[in-house]
């Protein structure tokens, strides 16, 4: 545990410095170097709620780390059949394990309205920068189930923080318009600036597309992925109007909450948790399919 709260044993804390700088080299090259000018920039407000919500994830990331370590010790002592050892190649097992199940965390938390509810908020800059990269949920809660498998699959939790924290500082750097398509291999394996602001965008073409953390192979294979075919619009379908913290973190729940006191079945209760955002009782069930109109992808 000593080593848990050792900055430099953390790599998220030990990369804080070079994303201060990197926000700083963004700027400067927006205001000094030649670019398209059909790029959305930087607001301050905008910046300085995405900073703030970056800090305060950093605090109830730390305590998702601390509530859920002895599950996942208890389960990769008691219960895995075999543990990987502490090699290189085990290290890029388990980096690729994580990067396979943030996938699938991510594309719940898109795909459920109870996952949305706490996701959202990531989304609700209308603006693609270094900067909104810091502006993280507050709600990691449903991540404990797409993590639990991996020390069961004997990956030390130790071992997967680190691997998490990886997966983390490489999505950072994706957060850009700054950076056009990069070389063609790397396009067709990495998720990058071009694939992630895809990701952001609220075009009926780009929603619930290319979850990928760090490789975009899982959206290749697994049929989510998509071009960026031209500058996305991003931010929300519907925008917030605020930067109020505890409204862009917790604003959804209240009204998921408010779908859930007036449903009329346990069925629709159901269907309000864990259909996609946007879904309602009274439409079909040609509609429901539909890509849905209440969120960014």
């Amino acid at each position: 545990m000593k080593d848990f709260f050792d900055p430099t044993q953390n790599p998220v804390g030990f990369a804080i410095p070079f994303f201060i700088l990197t926000i700083v080299l963004e700027l400067a090259a927006l205001k000094w170097l030649d670019h398209d000018d059909n790029v959305t920039g930087y607001a301050f407000k905008d910046a300085r709620t995405s900073i703030l919500m970056g800090l305060g994830s950093l605090v109830t990331t730390t305590l998702f780390k601390l509530a859920f370590f002895w599950l996942f010790v208890l389960v990769y002592e008691q219960v895995a059949p075999w543990h990987l050892p502490n090699t290189w190649w085990a290290f890029l097992v388990t980096l690729l394990a994580v990067d396979l199940s943030y996938y699938w965390q991510h594309r719940f938390v898109h795909r459920a309205r109870v996952g949305w509810a706490a996701h959202q908020a990531h989304h609700s800059s209308e603006f693609m920068n270094f900067g909104t990269a810091l502006r993280q949920k507050w709600n990691p809660w449903f991540d404990v189930f797409f993590l639990l498998p991996l020390p069961l699959l004997g990956v030390s939790p130790g071992v997967m923080y680190v691997g998490l924290g990886v997966n983390l500082i490489f999505q950072f750097f994706v957060h850009t318009e700054m950076v056009d398509r990069l070389p063609r291999p790397i396009e067709l394996v990495f998720n990058t600036p071009s694939h992630h602001r895809v990701h952001h965008g609220s075009d009926p073409i780009y929603l619930d597309r290319n979850y990928a953390g760090i490789l975009i192979v899982w959206d290749r294979m697994f049929g989510t992925f998509q071009p960026e075919l031209h500058r996305p619009r991003y931010g929300l379908t519907h925008s917030v109007d605020t930067y109020n913290l505890l409204t862009l973190e917790y604003g959804h729940y209240a009204d998921l909450w408010q779908d859930l006191r007036t449903a009329g079945s346990w069925r629709d209760r159901l269907g309000y948790l864990f259909r996609p955002p946007g879904w309602a009782p009274e439409r079909s069930a040609a509609t429901a399919t539909e890509p849905v109109v209440e969120r960014a992808s």
